[in-house]
């Protein structure tokens, strides 16, 4: 069960439209690296995995991915609101606006619609950490593009933001290496060739 607190994670207050801008922001709503994934991948992700430290860490994250998922929302939105005809047409917003008006749906910049195929769940402790580590990364990459391309400090403060959280959250998945090296059952039915390679790239990758 979740509470929800009627407050941003981090305040926005976007004064000047852009929704050539938003085009871009949208990506980390609905793409493929963007928050919806996240937060669905990690949820997910949850309920397989056999250790209660990495259960919370996922739960953690993944809660938190819900919020982000909403400060996205809210700079696509306060981008986009009260658009004249002409800001439209001058800002290439005129096929979105056709489909969703000055709603906010989830997809990628490129205007293809959010799809489960971007998440994965292996129900593999180690391959599914491996696979939200490189989430991370693929997200900072993502928020990182989005700062070249605006100049706003209305914009660029939140999206710094979201861009540190998302290296707090390679560090938090990157701590699990103590959990899955204290719990020697990880690796139960894996041969042992095996089990020393996945162990050497899980405590190399971080060391």
């Amino acid at each position: 069960m979740w509470e929800y607190q009627k407050h941003l994670q981090y305040p926005i207050n976007i004064k000047n439209t852009n929704p050539k801008l938003a085009q871009l922001i949208i990506a980390q709503y609905g793409g493929p690296d963007g928050e919806m994934a996240a937060s669905l991948r990690y949820l997910s992700q949850r309920f397989g995995m056999p250790y209660p430290e990495l259960k919370a860490i996922l739960t953690d994250i993944g809660t938190e991915e819900l919020a982000h998922l909403e400060m996205v929302g809210t700079i696509v939105h306060q981008l986009t609101r009260n658009l004249t005809e002409a800001q439209i047409k001058e800002g290439g917003f005129d096929a979105y606006f056709v489909n969703h008006t000055n709603g906010v749906y989830p997809s990628d910049s490129s205007g293809m619609p959010f799809t489960a195929a971007y998440l994965q769940v292996k129900g593999d402790p180690i391959t599914d950490i491996h696979e939200d580590l490189a989430a991370e990364q693929k997200a900072r990459s993502t928020y990182d593009n989005i700062l070249r391309f605006t100049d706003d400090p209305d914009v660029r403060d939140p999206i710094k933001f979201l861009r540190e959280r998302e290296v707090v959250h390679y560090q938090r998945f990157g701590e699990t290496k103590r959990t899955t090296g204290i719990h020697g059952d990880i690796t139960k039915g894996v041969p042992p060739a095996r089990y020393a390679f996945l162990y050497y790239c899980t405590m190399s990758f971080y060391d």
